[in-house]
């Protein structure tokens, strides 16, 4: 039995208390998360824009709409919330926002190589990755992360579960940990390390400017 199945049965099916106790089980896993990990992705993210890199954002399913919501902070919010201060921007894209790409890779290729084609098109010596994935078994992120370190970038993998075989390709590693099948939870505090991050970098180029 999972940690969700606890609570749901702690709640007695009450919608009320499952929300709080939701929550709390929220609460304790952002208190347990690996700050300095959280930390040194700020430090990756921060050099890629003072060198003019580009950060990619890949995941699949739920994490391909965070991927997507991490590529729309960063290459707009960050600018627009910062009052459109003259600050060098950040290069950010979300390989999985172009579905012509993605649909021809897949028909014509294999979908394991839709993020890895895009790369291939794209990188530069120096660029960062940012790999989200819940299990870090996913074969396409698995292909694109490690080309992607063999041709000298940076993977950034925001994980959950034990960290998969994608802990083992990242340079730094995220991990939410939760029992396997705890997909949510995960899904829900990689979203809260993108407005962490996203939030740190407004505040920061508002008060260097």
């Amino acid at each position: 039995m999972n940690n969700l199945d606890k609570i749901f049965r702690e709640s007695n099916g009450e919608s009320k208390k499952f929300v709080k106790l939701y929550s709390s089980y929220l609460s304790k896993l952002l208190t347990e998360l690996d700050s300095d990990s959280v930390a040194k992705c700020i430090d990756q993210i921060e050099e890629a824009r003072e060198k003019n890199n580009t950060i990619f954002v890949i995941g699949n399913g739920g994490s391909a709409s965070t991927a997507s919501h991490v590529g729309n902070d960063f290459g707009l919010v960050v600018l627009k919330n910062s009052k459109q201060i003259e600050a060098k921007s950040y290069r950010a894209l979300a390989l999985t926002d172009n579905m012509s790409v993605i649909s021809a890779t897949g028909n014509d290729s294999t979908y394991d190589n839709i993020f890895l084609d895009q790369l291939k098109v794209h990188f530069r010596k120096g660029d960062k990755l940012i790999a989200i994935s819940a299990s870090g078994n996913s074969p396409n992120l698995l292909e694109a992360a490690q080309w992607f370190r063999e041709k000298g970038g940076t993977v950034i993998g925001w994980l959950g579960f034990d960290g998969g075989k994608l802990k083992d390709c990242s340079d730094i590693a995220v991990v939410v940990k939760t029992p396997k099948g705890e997909y949510a939870p995960v899904e829900d505090i990689h979203l809260v390390i993108n407005h962490i991050i996203v939030t740190w970098v407004q505040l920061k180029i508002r008060n260097d400017n």
